[in-house]
């Protein structure tokens, strides 16, 4: 895809679809050129998707967008908010003893977590991944300390993941759109962001959510 070609994002809940169209200007400038939130279902809430429901509503309101804007998308950002995602923290370990901590050990380190959560929840895919806490010699550092000295270092990582199956019904529906899914990125996830891009003096922070019949804690 071209830099200023238009990108199709799309959010969706229990409750609605949102579509955003946008591309880059000539200062690579994000710009929106298209809008448009849908109503998914008449309750309001559930505790579990209607796939049937939402590939009617995407496949219709795709096709629309499609020949509003004349261009054909091959790929979609796709922002989900659903009920069953997972969190999980695990961390890594190198003895060094006294040598200096290399790229190489932390992409070992990082690989071995990842291959954990394949092993441990092999009914679940990573769709982000994040750094929490580095350790070197059981004092936490701001940064990733690559080419510092030390003899033990602990590298800690939280996983967002979703049920594999989940996933694959989300394929299956943008497949018979003949779309993509380029990137998959949670809600909560994009909650916090704007929170701390909001308030650049947190630390830490608590968000609530209490609803009819689920709530939410983020942290």
């Amino acid at each position: 895809m071209q830099q200023n070609s238009p990108q199709l994002f799309i959010e969706i809940s229990n409750l609605e679809i949102v579509f955003i169209v946008g591309k880059n200007n000539e200062k690579y400038e994000f710009e929106l050129i298209y809008s448009n939130n849908i109503k998914v279902n008449d309750a309001r809430e559930k505790e579990i998707f209607d796939f049937e429901s939402i590939h009617n509503s995407l496949k219709e309101n795709i096709y629309l967008i499609e020949q509003k804007l004349n261009f054909t998308f091959k790929e979609v950002t796709l922002i989900i908010d659903m009920p069953n995602n997972f969190l999980i923290n695990f961390t890594g370990f190198k003895k060094l003893n006294g040598s200096q901590l290399t790229k190489q050990n932390v992409t070992f380190i990082i690989n071995s977590l990842k291959s954990k959560i394949d092993e441990f929840e092999n009914n679940k895919k990573i769709i982000h991944i994040f750094n929490s806490e580095y350790l070197l010699d059981k004092k936490k550092v701001g940064n990733l300390p690559i080419g510092l000295f030390g003899d033990f270092y602990s590298h800690e990582l939280t996983f967002f993941l979703i049920d594999k199956n989940d996933f694959k019904n989300l394929e299956n529906i943008f497949s018979q759109c003949n779309l993509r899914i380029k990137k998959l990125i949670s809600k909560s996830f994009l909650n916090g962001i704007h929170l701390i891009n909001g308030n650049f003096s947190l630390n830490t922070f608590f968000k609530v959510e209490i609803n009819r019949k689920t709530s939410k804690l983020i942290f």
